[in-house]
């Protein structure tokens, strides 16, 4: 049985010009794990298409239209964004989708919604 991974793309300084490039390397080491990569879709896709990659059966990409700031408040994060991508990520854990969460994001952020949520 594979593993699934939902990634923040969003999160860190960079986003998707680093997450996507990060999760297509490591989909080429690791042959038992799938991917979803989680943010706003068009960027997502973009970041995939410069890199000559797109969505198949180990790599799908889950729009969320929200992201969470580096410096904004956990509490705000959690009342507020509903559809970050933080927050559709642990979700997809929540719903049994993925297996584990990954983001490089707003790490109280993250704290705040894995407590919530799972």
């Amino acid at each position: 049985m594979d593993t699934t991974v939902a990634i923040d793309c969003m999160g860190g300084d960079h986003g998707p010009h680093v997450t996507v490039p990060a999760a297509l390397d490591f989909l080429k080491s690791s042959s038992d794990v799938d991917i979803v990569l989680v943010g706003l879709r068009d960027a997502i896709e973009a970041e995939l298409k410069a890199r000559g990659a797109k969505a198949g059966p180990r790599l799908r990409v889950h729009h969320a239209s929200e992201v969470v700031a580096m410096d904004e408040s956990p509490a705000i994060a959690l009342r507020s964004k509903k559809d970050s991508s933080i927050r559709v990520a642990v979700d997809l854990v929540k719903s049994g989708e993925a297996d584990a969460c990954v983001s490089a994001g707003n790490t109280g952020a993250l704290m705040a919604i894995s407590r919530f949520v799972l």
